[in-house]
């Protein structure tokens, strides 16, 4: 059995002028809510053994979040194919995790995180930024993994945690 993970970044800024999209950072309500979903993750038992990101800022710092949480001691991989990614390109990079790893987060965009929850588990979610989604596969191998094969667990949205 393999369990994803797929979490929107958390909210960036559109206020400044950067000189590309994948420039742009967290704004104020993305520092907030990013340790707000690793913090979750965390008191879940849910941190991954291998966090894959978009090389964009946002998400990378987004990403950062969950790897600085204490009891996170796998490794944090940026992969340029998550940024700007079609569900089929996800897909490829779910099915090139390593057999080892049990549980990976992918750590992306919208509409691809949504598209992605969508072709795993067959039907539409909304994901609010710093959103996440897990979905369990019952496969022995990420290579083996395919659409309509998983079944989402829970999806939480940052709004449902802030006190």
């Amino acid at each position: 059995m393999k369990r994803i993970l797929v979490m929107r970044h958390a909210k960036s800024d559109w206020g400044a002028q950067y000189h590309s999209d994948s420039e742009r950072p967290l704004n104020a309500r993305g520092q907030r809510d990013g340790p707000l979903m690793a913090a979750f993750l965390n008191a879940h038992k849910s941190l991954p053994e291998i966090i894959i990101s978009s090389p964009a800022q946002r998400a990378q710092s987004t990403a950062a979040f969950v790897a600085q949480e204490r009891a996170f001691g796998g490794e944090l991989r940026l992969d340029d194919r998550v940024y700007l990614a079609s569900a089929s390109m996800l897909m490829e990079v779910v099915q090139g995790l390593p057999d080892a790893v049990s549980m990976a987060l992918l750590v992306g965009h919208n509409p691809s995180m949504e598209d992605l929850v969508e072709l795993l588990c067959g039907g539409r979610v909304r994901m609010p930024t710093a959103a996440i989604a897990s979905m369990q596969v019952f496969v022995p191998s990420w290579s083996e993994v395919r659409a309509g094969a998983a079944t989402l667990q829970w999806l939480v949205r940052p709004k449902l945690l802030r006190k």
